[in-house]
């Protein structure tokens, strides 16, 4: 795949394949691995049709969309708790590793399983939370202006996004507990750009 194949709105839906978990474990990490691929790719691919049309519609025909600044923002959403969960599977989340690389193999595979583990909680924590937040959205009773929709029904994506994000980094600490290597994600290996390697 080229470098532009791998930033085109579709390339998540080519990405998703089989997991190399066992059981029940694979099960899980293959669905969420295709409800990240079609939230993202349907979240960008509606968001450019959204402000495409708007833009031909105010130059066009001098009539701006009324919903569209208010459509762009769910997707934005959608799309920012989607990819959370994404680029933890795929590896791609900030990595403070100083300290971490100076530890012999053993020792960071424990770190690793830690990390793994301290960051699912964390990220469960924040979906209770946002459910909270939803709640309370929802019992304000506000709408949108434009669409007359409640607020509330934008954010109902970031609990699903935080739950996804914590059952994918428990699946790589589970990956580290069952297999030998050290695994940033439960499909790509530990190392830098050079040596890192995505199954």
């Amino acid at each position: 795949m080229s470098e532009s194949d791998s930033h085109s709105p579709e390339a998540p839906l080519r990405e998703v394949r089989d997991s190399s978990l066992p059981g029940i474990l694979g099960v899980i990490d293959g669905t969420i691995a295709r409800i990240e691929a079609v939230m993202l790719a349907m979240g960008v691919l509606l968001m450019a049709l959204n402000t495409i049309a708007n833009v031909v519609g105010r130059f066009l025909f001098r009539y701006s969309l009324f919903f569209t600044e208010e459509v762009n923002r769910i997707l934005i959403v959608l799309i920012t708790f989607a990819g959370i969960s994404y680029a933890a599977r795929h590896g791609r989340h900030i990595r403070m590793s100083a300290l971490y690389d100076t530890f012999p193999p053993a020792l960071r595979k424990v770190m690793m399983i830690f990390i793994a583990l301290v960051t699912a909680v964390f990220m469960f924590g924040l979906c209770w939370y946002s459910i909270g937040y939803i709640l309370t959205l929802k019992g304000q009773g506000r709408v949108l202006p434009a669409m007359q929709i409640p607020v509330w029904w934008i954010y109902v994506w970031v609990p699903i996004g935080f739950l996804m994000t914590g059952i994918q980094y428990t699946l790589t600490a589970v990956k580290n507990v069952v297999e030998k290597d050290i695994w940033l994600s439960t499909l790509v290996l530990e190392g830098y750009e050079e040596d890192e390697m995505e199954l």
